[in-house]
């Protein structure tokens, strides 16, 4: 037989395993949400804990929380922190109640810790409780949005310097490729020529931009709603509870922290959320594109465009031998696919608040952490194993490039577009380049088609200097 314990709550009396740190809350919640076996992220709790334990120093501050008993939550905080206890988190991440299922399970553990470092048998909450003080100063409805951005801040530095990592990447393969010409396509039809350096250069450009637009609406979540309580008034909170856990919380994180610009507002929506997981989302349409040009320009070998070589990192059929596939784009696309679910879930989360508060948050901030994790996983992966390894054909690029029946359009302002557009057709019946045919139909010289259609002068090198 298991031994048990009893806990009571305002519902009624449960048991609970001793040996468990979760209490009646959580037990009830495991009960009523056995959804998807999937709980809240580890980067959540361990920002949620960091809320606790910056509200247990200021509480006992302002002498709300006696020290002994204050001093206990911070020390059972801190071995949260470092990684203790991560099994006593059950919760599912669909869950109701804003948060509160969640927020119950971190007070609940981290007070039975605490009686257990003070030397007391866990449950003996009559001495020191979950609800009285551990959670003391605080509601779900201000702790887990404040949880939630100190969370996504911290999980979201790593991002920026891997985007910015990927945006040197393609860009240092653009000055390698500065000097190839290859033919530019508009609709997918053969248009005027570029270098292929300036491809992949453009290519981290809008990786910059993206990464630009994240950091720009992750400023937003600097604003925190703790010390609002339920509903924003700051009901239960002891003067200057709110400033000094804010300055706290901004110790502990090394965030610039600040206080929400009205705290009724910061309570009853998710819009900073929802706009830093725009960008998330946005930052998936980029990766999304540049995948699928990668996947174009490398399909082949003998029936596609065969313009780039990515490396080969695995054998891609088990049925037909030798061959290899483009499996990092592929992969990318689908990270980006569910970055771009998770962001229409987030999408319908932020207009379901209703009235005073939204109550649908434990889901925005798992889809959001959810894609961060994806993209700080994968993303360094695809730059070495990818985009680091690309090669090319030069020769192969620079022929096609020359045959290419656009270059008529540089003969326009000499002859006219209607006399032009006939060149372009008749070089594609004839199969010569418009080079050969201007000197042909004695439009040019030798010398002065040589010049005329060099293809590195008609592709203007734009490379910056940090390239």
């Amino acid at each position: 037989m298991m031994n048990m314990r009893k806990e009571k709550d305002s519902l009624g009396e449960r048991m609970i395993p001793s040996d468990s740190y979760y209490g009646i809350q959580t037990l009830r919640a495991i009960e009523n949400f056995p959804v998807s076996g999937r709980r809240e992220r580890p980067e959540l709790v361990k920002a949620y804990v960091v809320v606790k334990k910056a509200a247990a120093l200021v509480n006992m501050q302002l002498a709300v929380i006696d020290e002994k008993r204050g001093s206990a939550i911070v020390k059972a905080a801190d071995e949260i922190i470092n990684g203790n206890l991560s099994d006593q988190f059950p919760v599912d991440l669909f869950q109701a109640g804003a948060g509160t299922s969640f927020n119950m399970n971190i007070n609940e553990v981290i007070a039975n810790r605490a009686l257990e470092i003070l030397g007391k048998d866990k449950g003996s909450y009559d001495y020191l409780n979950p609800n009285d003080h551990v959670n003391r100063s605080q509601s779900t409805n201000d702790t887990f949005p404040t949880a939630s951005h100190i969370a996504i801040l911290i999980e979201s530095n790593s991002l920026l310097t891997i985007l910015s990592n990927l945006a040197h990447a393609f860009q240092y393969k653009g000055q390698e490729f500065s000097n190839i010409p290859k033919s530019g396509r508009s609709h997918l039809r053969d248009a005027m020529p570029i270098r292929l350096g300036d491809e992949f250069y453009a290519y981290g450009s809008a990786i910059r931009r993206a990464e630009k637009r994240i950091h720009e609406r992750r400023k937003n979540l600097l604003e925190v709603a703790i010390g609002g309580t339920a509903v924003g008034t700051g009901v239960n909170v002891p003067p200057m509870y709110r400033e000094r856990v804010i300055e706290k919380l901004a110790e502990l994180t090394s965030f610039k922290l600040t206080p929400a610009y009205d705290s009724l507002e910061i309570i009853q929506s998710r819009s900073q959320m929802s706009s830093f997981s725009g960008a998330l989302k946005e930052l998936a349409l980029e990766l999304i594109r540049i995948a699928n040009d990668l996947r174009l320009m490398g399909s082949g070998p003998t029936a596609g465009l065969n313009e780039i070589h990515l490396p080969p990192v695995q054998p891609g059929s088990s049925f037909m031998p030798g061959k290899v596939n483009l499996v990092m784009p592929e992969c990318l696309n689908i990270i980006s696919f569910q970055v771009i679910g998770n962001d229409t879930a987030v999408s319908f989360v932020t207009q379901a608040g209703q009235l005073e508060i939204n109550v649908m948050t434990p889901l925005m901030i798992s889809n959001i952490l959810e894609s961060i994790s994806l993209f700080n996983n994968f993303l360094p992966v695809f730059q070495t194993h990818c985009i680091e390894g690309i090669l090319t054909d030069e020769k192969r690029l620079r022929i096609i490039a020359e045959m290419n029946p656009s270059l008529a359009t540089l003969l326009f302002p000499k002859i006219g577009y209607l006399k032009a557009a006939e060149f372009a057709r008749e070089a594609m019946e004839t199969k010569q380049s418009i080079k050969d045919l201007s000197v042909m139909k004695g439009i040019l010289t030798i010398d002065e088609a040589d010049k005329f259609f060099n293809i590195m002068n008609v592709s203007k090198n734009r490379y910056l200097k940090e390239c």
